[in-house]
């Protein structure tokens, strides 16, 4: 049996800003997203605080109108900003208290050819079982396994997601094929470490049946290293690595032996955020350090493969890393280095925004 782990950096629509050929000018949008929903959340909105609101509506190109190329501001129910054809735009809302609205982002179809080579690198890893970060949604995921896998024979059987955190619809799932059944989802959405959750994303647990053996499998997709402070971001993912840990151990003494944590935890291994998954006395395993493990050279899974590019991840309990017979990291569907000259990729590849993701697939084969 064979269990991959791949982000594929949404399906068939990605946030717009997110879509943009090079990711640095996208990164500025996001943020600023992200603070002025922050500001709106404030329950008064003191003079400073409208000024500051007012700065981010600006850099959003939201001043003069509710749409801009970017993001959409929603003004469901009262009255927040005032526009004036001779006049500067005016907050007149006192605080969270007397509108509803939010401002969303907005997405755009992913370039065709990167859709097809999503699949087709779904296709040549041909996982039993596949794990997905940045999915939008079940029904995104359906679509996929139904318009582009099912042509080229690699549908899958099973597929589950649901919502998580992020309100930029990237969430984390998984697909089976035949002889893998989903038996069992646990969601920890609403894990809370003080009145914040403690996934970005979500954490599942997916308990699937292979023959007569049952395997646990924990998807998640850490907070990202883009985003806030440095110092946040760390402290968010080691938040989010002890939680993980702990839902493992506790696991583990209700008897299941054969757990896979899998997915995209946007740190290294020998970080402080992933200390309670990968050091502190902890027994998971890397599937990248078995002995069967082939290596193309390149220890990364992002970008270029550089050794500070390792985040995406394969962690197994003992018992299930003493099943394996080989893994791998599937990377034909990267495009590496500026000119994508830095490994092989597919040929239907002829610029950066073809490829199917940024992060290659990594897999591994289990004797179940």
């Amino acid at each position: 049996m064979r269990i991959a782990a791949f982000n594929v950096e949404n399906l068939f629509s990605r946030v717009r800003a997110m879509n943009l050929e090079d990711w640095e000018a996208g990164k500025p949008i996001l943020t600023e997203y992200s603070r002025l929903n922050s500001l709106l959340l404030e329950p008064v909105y003191t003079t400073a605080i409208k000024s500051e609101i007012l700065a981010s509506l600006d850099r959003l190109d939201l001043l003069k109108s509710d749409n801009s190329p970017y993001v959409i501001l929603r003004q469901n129910r009262g009255e927040f900003l005032k526009r004036s054809r001779s006049g500067s735009p005016e907050i007149v809302a006192e605080g969270r208290g007397d509108w509803v609205g939010w401002v969303d982002l907005k997405t755009e179809p992913v370039n065709a050819i990167a859709m097809k080579m999503t699949a087709r690198v779904i296709q040549d890893v041909n996982a039993d079982i596949l794990t997905v970060v940045e999915a939008e949604n079940r029904i995104a995921l359906n679509h996929f396994n139904q318009q582009l896998l099912k042509p080229i024979a690699a549908d899958y059987r099973e597929t589950m997601l649901i919502d998580g955190n992020d309100e930029r619809g990237i969430d984390v799932g998984i697909l089976t094929k035949p002889g893998c059944q989903i038996e069992s989802m646990v969601s920890h959405i609403n894990d809370r470490q003080g009145e914040f959750p403690i996934f970005s994303r979500d954490c599942p647990e997916f308990t699937i049946r292979v023959g007569q053996t049952t395997l646990l499998v924990l998807v998640n997709h850490f907070k990202s290293k883009g985003f806030g402070s440095q110092t946040a971001s760390n402290a968010k993912r080691r938040s989010q690595a002890q939680r993980v840990r702990e839902i493992y151990e506790q696991r583990k003494r209700e008897g299941i032996e054969l757990i896979v944590i899998a997915g995209d935890l946007n740190d290294t291994p020998t970080s402080k955020p992933l200390e309670p998954l990968l050091a502190d006395r902890s027994d998971l395993r890397d599937i990248s350090l078995h002995p069967s493990f082939v290596s193309d050279g390149r220890p990364g899974t992002y970008g270029n493969g550089t050794a500070s590019q390792k985040i995406d991840y394969l962690l197994l309990s003992p018992a299930l890393f003493d099943r394996v017979s080989s893994g791998g990291v599937f990377r034909q569907g990267v495009w590496g280095g500026k000119n994508g000259t830095l490994f092989p990729h597919y040929a239907e590849m002829t610029q950066a925004i073809h490829a199917a993701s940024d992060h290659a697939a990594i897999w591994a084969d289990i004797d179940l």
